[in-house]
C-alpha cells in the first residue's frame, strides 16, 4: 500500500511537471504571438526614421567615418527589394547614400525592434559606386556570412554559367489617371538564348500586342481611363536562359554603325576612339573593341546620380559616370565611330546567390561585331567586379532575361513624344504628358531552395 502511494505520488509529480512544461510552452507561444507582425514597409519606415534622426543630429548629413575619410551623406534610396525580417524583432535594410564628393555608397543596416520603434545595431559599407567591398555567402544551415570579394566564387559575383531557369514577374502599379491615358510595356520573346513562356497577363482593360519591326520587339499596349487609377498590370513568365557566348548571325551588321538620338557617331567620339585604339589601329577589330571596353571600365564610375539612366553617350563622355545605360551607350558610340558594329539590349539580371525575391531594377548590355561573330559585353558589371572583366568580354551569364533590343523604337500607335529611347520600364502618357508608373520585378528559381526567407544571422 505504501509502495502504491509512493508510485501515485511520483506519477502526480511527473504529470505536474509535464503540465508545467506545457504551460510554459504555451506562455512562450503566446509571448511570441504578441510580437507585432513586421512587413517590409515597416522596415523601410524604420530605416528612414533612423537615418532622418542621424541627419538631424549631423547638421543635415548622415555622417560616417572610414579608415581614410569622413563621409557626409544624403539618402538616395532604400533598396525595398532587399528589406528582410530576420526573425523576431531583427531586420535588415540596404540603403544608397551619396557623399558630398559625388560618390555613392551602398550601406547595410541591421535593426532591432517593433514597427514604429526600431533602432540600428550595426552599419557597414557594402559598395562604393557599385563596387562591393564584400559579398554574402550562405552556409549549409541557411545562415549568411560576409566574404571578401577576392575569395568569392563567380555565382556570388552575379554569374551563373551554362543554363538557368526561373519564373519572372513584371508588375506595374498605375498612377492616378485624370484623363485618357496609354501605356506601352515590353514583352519578352524567345530566341536562340532564351525560351520564354508568357504564363499570364493581368490587365484592368483589354490589351493588344504591337510589333516593333526594326528590331523585332513585342510591346503590350493598353488604352486607359480614370477608372483604372491604382490598378495593377502583371506579366508572369517561365524562362529558360542559356549563357551567351560569341555567335554568328546571317543578317548584315552594317546598320549597327548608324547613330541614334542619344548615341552619336563621329566627331568627338571618332577622335576619342582613335586615340584609345592608337597603336591597335592596324590590328583586328576584337583587339580594338577590347581597348574601348577597357577605356570605359577604367574611366567611368558607376553612380546613380545626375543625368543617369537615359543612355546619353554625350553625358557619359562628359560626366564619366552613370548606370549601365551610360556605360554601354558610350561604348557603342565609340565602337561605331571606330567602324565596329555595336548594338544595345535591355532586360533584368536575376540574382545568382538566392532563389527568389525582388530585383534591383532593369539591366542593359551590349554586343559588338568582329571576325564574323557578335561578341556579348557587359561593361558596367565588369566595372563592379574587375575579377570578371575577362569573362564579361564575350560572355553574358545565364541568369538574366532580355525584354527588348535597340534604341529609338518606332511603334504604331506610338507615344506623342515620338520614338521610344529604349524599353525596359513602361512608357506611359496621361493626356499629352508623360507618366511614370511604379514598376517592380521579382523572380522565383524553382530548382533552388527558397533562401530569401532564411536570411538570418548575417553577421
Amino acid at each position: 500500500m505504501k509502495d502504491s502511494r509512493i508510485i501515485l505520488t511520483l506519477l502526480f509529480c511527473v504529470l505536474m511537471s509535464c503540465n508545467s512544461g506545457t504551460k510554459q510552452k504555451k506562455e512562450e507561444m503566446l509571448a511570441v504571438k504578441k510580437i507585432p507582425k513586421v512587413v517590409t514597409s515597416d522596415i523601410e519606415e524604420g530605416i528612414k526614421d533612423n537615418i532622418a534622426k542621424k541627419v538631424e543630429e549631423g547638421g543635415g548629413y548622415f555622417n560616417m567615418t572610414t579608415e581614410d575619410r569622413d563621409l557626409r551623406l544624403k539618402l538616395v534610396r532604400v533598396h525595398t527589394e532587399y528589406l528582410s525580417n530576420l526573425g523576431p524583432q531583427r531586420h535588415f535594410a540596404c540603403v544608397d547614400l551619396a557623399d558630398i564628393s559625388g560618390d555613392v555608397y551602398d550601406v547595410d543596416f541591421f535593426l532591432e525592434g517593433d514597427p514604429g520603434s526600431m533602432t540600428v545595431t550595426e552599419t557597414t559599407l557594402h559598395k562604393l559606386n557599385g563596387k562591393p567591398f564584400y559579398t554574402w555567402k550562405q552556409r549549409e544551415d541557411k545562415t549568411w556570412y560576409r566574404m571578401p570579394i577576392l575569395n568569392a566564387s563567380a555565382d556570388l559575383l552575379g554569374v551563373i554559367e551554362g543554363e538557368d531557369s526561373f519564373e519572372f514577374h513584371y508588375e506595374v502599379t498605375l498612377p492616378k489617371i485624370e484623363e485618357s491615358a496609354r501605356i506601352w510595356i515590353p514583352v519578352a520573346q524567345s530566341d536562340r538564348f532564351q525560351t520564354v513562356a508568357l504564363k499570364s497577363i493581368e490587365a484592368p482593360v483589354e490589351h493588344r500586342i504591337l510589333e516593333e519591326k526594326q528590331f523585332g520587339n513585342s510591346i503590350l499596349y493598353m488604352e486607359l481611363s480614370p477608372e483604372q487609377s491604382g490598378k495593377k498590370i502583371a506579366l508572369v513568365y517561365d524562362v529558360v536562359r542559356q549563357e551567351k557566348k560569341p555567335y554568328e548571325e546571317d543578317a548584315s551588321p552594317s546598320r549597327y554603325l548608324n547613330p541614334s538620338l542619344l548615341m552619336p557617331v563621329g566627331d568627338r567620339f571618332k577622335i576619342l576612339a582613335d586615340s584609345i585604339i592608337a597603336q591597335k589601329s592596324s590590328e583586328g577589330s576584337i583587339m580594338q573593341a577590347r581597348a574601348l571596353y577597357d577605356y570605359v571600365i577604367d574611366n567611368m564610375r558607376y553612380i546613380k546620380a545626375g543625368k543617369y539612366g537615359t543612355g546619353d553617350a554625350v553625358y557619359a563622355c562628359d560626366a564619366l559616370s552613370g548606370n549601365c545605360t551610360e556605360f554601354h551607350s558610350l561604348f557603342i558610340s565609340l565602337a561605331r565611330s571606330a567602324g565596329i558594329p555595336s548594338r544595345f539590349a535591355v532586360g533584368a539580371a536575376i540574382p545568382s546567390d538566392r532563389g527568389e525575391g525582388g530585383i534591383d531594377g532593369y539591366h542593359c548590355w551590349a554586343e559588338f561585331y568582329a571576325e564574323g561573330k557578335w561578341w556579348p559585353v557587359d561593361i558596367s558589371e565588369a566595372n563592379k567586379y574587375t575579377a570578371l572583366a575577362t569573362y564579361y568580354f564575350g560572355r553574358h551569364p545565364a541568369n538574366r532575361i532580355e525584354f527588348s533590343r535597340g534604341r529609338d523604337l518606332k511603334i504604331e500607335p506610338g507615344p506623342l513624344a515620338g520614338t521610344i529611347n529604349f524599353l525596359a520600364y513602361p512608357v506611359m502618357e496621361i493626356g499629352k504628358n508623360p507618366a511614370f508608373p511604379k514598376t517592380f520585378f521579382s523572380f522565383y528559381r524553382k530548382a533552388q531552395p527558397k533562401t530569401l526567407k532564411n536570411i538570418v544571422n548575417l553577421y
